[in-house]
This record gives C-alpha cells, structure tokens and sequence, in this order.
C-alpha cells in the first residue's frame, strides 16, 4: 500500500493527464459531476456523491454513431472511431464501481456493444471509499461495502492523506506510472478508517431494507400488484430518476443534419417517458402507471432473473436525493414490505 498527501494531488494529476485522459469530480456553479482535468479544475473529492453518476465516462449522455454523406446519388457512410485513448477515472465510490458492473451484464454480451467495449478497455477506475456515508445511502442492501471499493485502485483519504492499493493489472500499471509520487504506507490507518465507515454505515436509516419477496421469481405477483395503482400517482414523468441512475441503461437513437451530412448518435432516454419506444403503432405501456412499474420491476425483478441473481440498483440513493415526488426505489420496497409484499 502507498500513500500520496492531498496537497500533492495536483502532481498526481498533473502526471497521469501527461498521457491519459483524466475524469475527476469537478465543482461548478456548486453542483460535482465528474469532468475532464485541467489545471483551472476546482477538483471536488470532499462531497460524497456526483449529481449525475459517473457512468457517462463509459456510456456517454450522447455519442455520435456515423456520419452519412450524399454525394449525388452516392451515400457515404463513415463510422464514428472506437475509443483508442487510455483514461482514468478518479474518485468513483463503491456503488458507482459497482453500477458499471450492471452495465457489464448489458452492453458487454453478445452482441457486444463495441463503443461502450472500447472505453471499458482504455479506462482505468480509481476508486474512494466513503468517508462518511449519508443518510439517503444503502448500498451494504445490495452487498456493496463503500469502505472497500473494488475497481483497479482502491483508495482512502485519511486525515489528509490518500491511501492507494492497486487491485489489478490495469491499477498496477497505473501505481508504477505515478511512482515517483507515492510512497510506502502502513495499512494501520485504513483498518480504522474501515471500521469508523462500517460504525457510519449501520447507523443509516436504510440500512437494513430488505429485500425479502424481490427477486427474478416472482413476476407474476409483483406485476399484477393493486400496491401500484396508489404508489405511482405522485410521479410527474420527470426522469431525474433515470437520469441520476448509475445503473439506467436506456437510450435512443436519433438523425441531425448538420449542414454537411447526417449523423446518427445516441442520447439517454427514460423508460419514464411517454414516447419511450413509441413506433408506428404506438407505445407499448401506455400509462404512466405501466411505465412506473416497469422501472421497479427492471430493477428488483427482471434483471436479476436474468443475471444470477444480479439487482441492477447499487444503493446509492441519488434518486432518493433527486426526486421531487419523494419517490423512489425505497419507497416502493417498503410499500410493498407494508402490504405484505405480493398483495
């Protein structure tokens, strides 16, 4: 294990931007979204969570697919080029980490999503425990220990210095990189910060949910539910939700003539929406209520039917924070737990 004071991370950033592309949590107009580095960032590791996850440096909030170009009567189509710079992406937490697993199991099968692959690549994450977890967090619900995360370099950030342990081949090669910059460290002082984040976390209002009645078995009885002809109604259609979301993986497709060709790219979408998956003859949930539950069901019910058991929500309770209705994946849990779960 090294460590790295916190007045020298500048030069630690300084050196890895050297060669790679760097994504740090920035600071501006006092929200924290993770950005590329520059000298001028106001680089934020204090605030515990991003407004928006940092899925985006793998799945990007819009991309450009190709490009079509109409010569006469001759169409031209050139491809967008794959990701070919490595990257870092540092300050991700253990929930987040663990989000990008969930995309793992979407965009990684065949057939395999070869824009996502090419970052999935090229990226290395440096991942932060969390020093002092909220009371909106619950990731230990979905087996995630925010005081261990598990991504290419592990680190603590204890009375003013990191901590890092590289964890892979990728965080190895990224430690050997910035050698000259750390230096040895007892893991004394991760052990404590270890137990002062476990102490924190069993304390949170939402640690012990349970999850008891949700899994990939029990379709019938949660989607036939009466619980979500009440639950759904305060929901406006806004999907911050969505958007906020580590584990969301929706998106369109859309055409923009540019003047000089077409192209074709790809933007998140919400599964919220009305128009989501309209075509020709409709859309096939035509509710709100329908679409309500299909986000709930997607995350406790069908992607764990399809991936061993697998939950494709992390805990982190960004849409706890975010939503206007005060409703969210909690809040539909405990409905549920209150009715006696397949009601």
């Amino acid at each position: 294990m090294y460590k790295i004071a916190k007045e020298n991370l500048p030069a630690l950033f300084q050196l890895i931007a050297e060669d790679k592309e760097l994504y740090v949590p920035v600071n501006n107009g006092g929200q924290v979204n993770f950005a590329n580095w520059t000298e001028s960032s106001q680089v934020d590791l204090d605030t515990l969570k991003s407004v928006k996850s940092p899925k985006d440096a793998f799945f990007p909030q819009s991309e450009n697919l190709y490009t079509c170009y109409k010569d006469g009567k001759k169409i031209q189509i050139e491809p967008e080029e794959l990701q070919n710079q490595n990257f870092v992406v540092f300050g991700m937490k253990a929930c987040d980490v663990k989000g990008v697993e969930v995309l793992d199991k979407v965009f990684l099968v065949e057939p395999v999503d070869t824009f996502y692959a090419a970052r999935r690549a090229h990226g290395t994450i440096v991942a932060m425990a969390c020093h002092e977890p909220e009371e909106t967090c619950f990731c230990k619900v979905f087996g995630i220990d925010c005081a261990n995360p598990v991504a290419d370099v592990a680190t603590w950030m204890v009375e003013g210095e990191l901590y890092w342990k590289a964890l892979t081949e990728k965080g190895e090669a990224l430690t050997a990189a910035v050698a000259s910059l750390l230096t040895d460290a007892d893991e004394a002082k991760v052990e404590e910060e270890k137990n002062a984040i476990h102490a924190i976390v069993e304390k949170l209002p939402y640690t012990n949910l349970s999850l008891e009645g949700w899994n990939g078995d029990v379709l019938s009885e949660k989607f036939d539910s009466p619980v979500w002809e009440e639950l759904y109604k305060p929901c406006l259609a806004c999907g911050t939700c969505t958007f906020v979301c580590p584990t969301c993986q929706c998106y369109d497709i859309k055409d923009y003539d540019t003047g000089h060709g077409i192209k074709r790219y790809r933007c998140w979408d919400s599964c919220m929406y009305s128009d989501f998956t309209m075509m020709a003859h409709g859309n096939n949930r035509t509710s709100q209520l329908q679409r309500f539950r299909q986000r709930f069901m997607h995350k406790l019910v069908y992607f764990p039917a399809n991936n061993d058991g697998m939950y494709s929500c992390v805990g982190c309770g960004r849409c706890v924070e975010k939503c206007p209705s005060s409703l969210n994946i909690v809040k539909v849990i405990k409905a549920f737990e209150k009715q006696g779960g397949d009601q």
